[in-house]
């Protein structure tokens, strides 16, 4: 007699999310069909939902001799105690890495991880054992490019230097159709010195730009500062900005274009249509993120 289930359990991982893979496919429009939940929109997500997800099994197969998913499922809690001890957001891509693979809200496990505050955060932050292998001084041309394009790392990979252009503002941009998060085309104004950027581009005809992008390269701390920039270019005076609502409870006016934030700069406003110019410039939907991770 032959065993119902002969599939290993990173099989199975690999199979029910492959399964779930949508690449070409309107996250937004699936979004607004509410279906969103049940897709995966980018390679980089299945990587990283799969290699969680792995980890989980193999703690349900070691511990509890699981065969199945369904088996496992009992154990997420459990699974997620066992790694209390990582930062909050290693524990929330945990819980959204199981929650995709059993098709439910990561809330419906009932399951409650700390809050994500900015002081928790460790990448680009300190000096770092890679950084002692990166000269920013032997790499200033990359350096530059990042902080006047705010690429990511996987978009300098695949930049070529015919990827300019012209957005309806009359700003030059880089086209980036190749890298993107999600897959999403954008144009990312460049800022700073524009003719260093466009000669570095040219001079490369249609080959890569960087055919080499160190690791040691803190992009994300660059990503930062470019969004800093292209948020301080647009932002205007917080007390400048009208006070065009009333909030129907209390009767007081209040400023819709501005941004409160909340948690570690509970307090700190900022000007909401310039947190989307920089949120559009990096390849993001939500200011929040911006408001978070990149503004300085």
């Amino acid at each position: 007699m032959g065993h119902k289930n002969k599939k290993s359990l990173t099989r199975q991982v690999q199979e029910c999310f492959e399964s779930k893979l949508r690449i070409g496919q309107s996250k937004h429009k699936d979004k607004h069909d509410g279906v969103s939940d049940q897709y995966i929109y980018s390679y980089g997500t299945l990587k990283s939902y799969m290699k969680e997800a792995n980890y989980f099994v193999k703690f349900c197969k070691q511990k509890h001799n699981s065969k199945t998913l369904e088996q496992c499922r009992t154990y997420v809690a459990e699974w997620i105690d066992s790694r209390r001890h990582l930062s909050a957001y290693t524990l929330k891509l945990d819980l959204s890495a199981l929650a995709k693979l059993y098709g439910v809200k990561a809330t419906d496990f009932g399951i409650e991880t700390p809050a994500r505050v900015m002081s928790n955060i460790t990448r680009s932050r300190g000096v770092k054992k890679r950084d002692c292998h990166f000269s920013e001084k032997r790499n200033a041309d990359l350096v530059y490019f990042c902080k006047c394009t705010g690429l990511r790392r996987s978009e300098l990979a695949a930049l070529r230097g015919d990827m300019l252009a012209v957005d309806d503002r009359g700003r030059l941009c880089i086209n980036v159709t190749a890298g993107s998060k999600g897959g999403r085309p954008r144009l990312a104004p460049i800022i700073g010195d524009v003719e260093r950027i466009t000669k570095l581009m040219h001079d490369v005809g249609s080959g890569k730009v960087f055919p080499k992008v160190p690791s040691g390269a803190d992009i994300h701390s660059y990503r930062a500062d470019y969004a800093t920039a292209i948020y301080n270019y647009y932002a205007r005076p917080i007390d400048k900005i009208p006070y065009d609502k009333i909030n129907k409870g209390t009767g007081r006016r209040y400023q819709s274009e501005v941004y409160v934030c909340r948690g570690e700069n509970k307090g700190k406003r900022l000007d909401k249509l310039a947190m989307l110019e920089a949120s559009r410039a990096l390849g993001h939907n939500r200011i929040c993120v911006v408001g978070e991770h990149y503004i300085r």
